[in-house]
Formats: structure tokens, C-alpha cells, sequence
């Protein structure tokens, strides 16, 4: 297994399962463990999806309110020579995944995977500063990451835990809960430029909740240039009467993309090896 992981381009051990945030340490706790989940009351409307983490932009979730921070800091068209370095403070498990505290220099490395800097919070923070928006494609490509001056200024970011954003991160209440950061910039002249996010514009309790065009303008966006426009309407007009579908339409819920825009539509590949 190691092997064939090797051969589809996996460079280090994934965490998914063995880390200390991993599957079994959160699911597999023992025959002791108990897990407490909230269910609705008898007659109380089962509506908790709605409290979900939506993900407006294409990133490690965490990483959500740093891009909505990062366009804040594009709105003040501040000069990026002025900039002498840039704390992020934010919650433990945002430091040590996609901070400068997990100690890995591929965050910082221009020549890493998409996979990778999808979980730096320095580069996204970077790039979205410059650039202001924020695509599930461009913002990663290659080109964009080896941008002098994103280089430059990624590299002058790092992160530190602070413990008020951790205690917000893990509060119980869901109401209560902070998925967001303050960033630092200290400029050359040694004054300060503060901007926080309690959480990501699109979260439920945001700036701007998602609403269900905005959910229908992401599907749109990410399978722009894949499926037909008649499909995609095709397929939200089944979703949004959902409610009623006979089976055979329910079997139609799916989204159809023609062969020849798959990368991969003829491997017979099946699994990891």
C-alpha cells in the first residue's frame, strides 16, 4: 500500500486516522468513551443543517474566515512594501494544521501540492490579500503560487495560539462557537493595522449567511466549463422538489458531465493500487 501511495503522488503519512485529531482518536476512544449528540425535540423541526460550516471558498475550513479577512485587507489598498511582518492569532487546531505551528515547511514552499497549500493559512491569507477574491482553481495553480510579491509576502506571515480563540473554538454552545482570527500587520513605520473575524461571512451566524442562491451560484461555479448549463437546471429543479419526487426521479439526482471533459472517464484503476 505504502508503494502504490507513492506511485499517485502521496509524499508523507496522512493524519486522517492516526493523528492526534484523527478518526480514532475522536471516534475510537475506548469502551469507556461516550459521545454526546444533540437531537431535535419531539416536535421540534430537525433544522441543525442549517447551523452547518458552510464553505463559501475552496479551502481547509478553518481557512474560511482568514480569505474573508484577506479581502478586508485588499479593500485598504495598503502599499505590500509597507509591510514589515503579520500575526495571525487564532485557535490551537488552526496554529498546528494549517499554521505556522504544524512546523511544516511545505506551507511556506511555493513547489507544494494544491493539497497543501489548501491548509497554509499564510499562503491563503497571502493571496487572498493581493488578489481580493478567491477560486478553486486559480488562486492554486502554480503560476499564482510562485508570484514574487505573494512570495514575499506569505513568507513574512506566521501564526500563534491564542487561548481566548480556543476556548471559543471548542465552546459547547454552537452559538458561542469562533472559527475566526485577528490578524496583526505591522508596518515599516511601526504602526499597527488590526482586522478580526469572529467567523466566515457565510457561517450561519456571519456577516452574510449563505442563502440558497449563493449555494446554487458555487454549483454553478465549480462545474462551470464540465456540465451544460440545461443539466445543472435540470438537476436543481429536481432538488427543489425534493419533497415530492416519485423513486424513478430520485435515481436522476445526479449531475451528468460528458465523458470527454473527465480527466480520467476511461481508467480501470480501482482504489489506491
Amino acid at each position: 500500500e505504502a508503494v502504490g501511495r507513492a506511485r499517485l503522488g502521496e509524499r508523507s503519512p496522512s493524519p486522517i486516522y492516526e493523528g492526534r485529531d484523527g478518526v480514532i482518536a475522536w471516534l475510537l476512544g475506548g469502551p469507556e468513551a461516550t459521545y454526546t449528540v444533540r437531537l431535535p425535540a419531539a416536535g421540534e423541526r430537525p433544522r441543525s443543517i442549517m447551523d452547518s460550516y458552510t464553505k463559501e471558498h475552496s479551502a481547509e475550513y478553518q481557512a474560511q474566515a482568514i480569505i474573508d479577512i484577506g479581502f478586508a485587507l485588499h479593500a485598504r489598498q495598503l502599499p505590500l512594501a509597507e509591510v514589515e511582518d503579520v500575526l495571525i492569532e487564532t485557535s490551537h487546531h488552526t496554529h498546528y494544521v494549517i499554521g505556522t505551528g504544524s512546523g511544516d515547511p511545505e506551507k511556506m514552499d511555493p513547489d507544494a501540492s494544491r493539497e497543501t497549500l489548501d491548509h497554509s493559512a499564510m499562503y491563503i491569507l497571502a493571496v487572498a490579500w493581493e488578489d481580493g477574491r478567491w477560486h478553486h482553481a486559480d488562486s492554486y495553480s502554480s503560476e499564482r503560487a510562485h508570484r514574487d510579491s505573494t512570495v514575499k509576502l506569505w513568507r513574512a506571515i506566521r501564526t500563534a495560539e491564542s487561548e481566548a480563540w480556543t476556548r471559543a473554538y471548542h465552546d459547547p454552545d454552537p452559538h458561542g462557537k469562533k472559527f475566526g482570527g485577528q490578524v496583526t500587520v505591522r508596518l515599516r513605520d511601526g504602526s499597527n493595522l488590526v482586522e478580526r473575524l469572529d467567523n466566515p461571512n457565510a457561517h450561519s451566524m456571519g456577516a452574510r449567511p449563505f442563502a440558497r442562491a449563493d449555494y446554487v451560484a458555487k454549483l454553478e461555479t465549480l462545474t462551470d466549463g464540465l456540465a451544460e448549463p440545461d443539466e445543472l437546471e435540470r438537476f436543481v429543479g429536481l432538488v427543489e422538489k425534493l419533497t415530492t419526487l416519485s423513486p424513478s426521479q430520485v435515481k436522476e439526482l445526479s449531475i451528468g458531465i460528458p465523458s470527454d471533459r473527465l480527466e480520467d472517464s476511461t481508467s480501470d484503476r480501482v482504489g489506491v493500487l
